[in-house]
């Protein structure tokens, strides 16, 4: 298994911060341009990666301002698991964790570590730029 994470520090709020990221449609707002055809609702979401593929993605544990975990909806290029985990720092700040947990034969790994190592940090930053605007 491959693990790619990336943090960052938000200055907001706990409650604040997991009420964002367990709605999935607000995270069409943290995904870079190469992201589009995204649907989604309150549990699941759908996009296709430009060059990559196609995938959907549903909430499969929510734990009250703790974490978030997202799984494969049917058919995906390998099996993965995305965690968005937040520890309260204080009263007014959160740190945000997002993991991706990847199966990568060792060829796909050399091929998409890059990608989804620019995509954590990609989403954490923009998940800071987001909440503290």
């Amino acid at each position: 298994m491959t693990t790619i994470a990336s943090k960052c520090i938000i200055k907001q709020p706990i409650e604040t911060v997991y009420n964002f990221l367990s709605d999935c449609n607000n995270h069409e707002q943290l995904m870079p341009e190469n992201v589009y055809n995204w649907s989604s609702t309150t549990d699941e979401a759908s996009f296709t990666v430009q060059n990559m593929t196609k995938l959907s993605l549903k909430i499969g544990q929510r734990i009250e301002n703790k974490e978030i975990l997202f799984v494969p909806v049917g058919e995906a290029p390998f099996d993965l698991s995305l965690t968005w985990k937040l520890n309260m720092i204080d009263a007014t700040a959160t740190e945000a964790v997002f993991t991706i947990i990847a199966d990568l034969n060792m060829m796909m790994k050399m091929i998409a570590s890059g990608p989804l190592k620019k995509l954590v940090d990609f989403e954490t930053s923009k998940l800071k730029n987001t909440l503290e605007t």
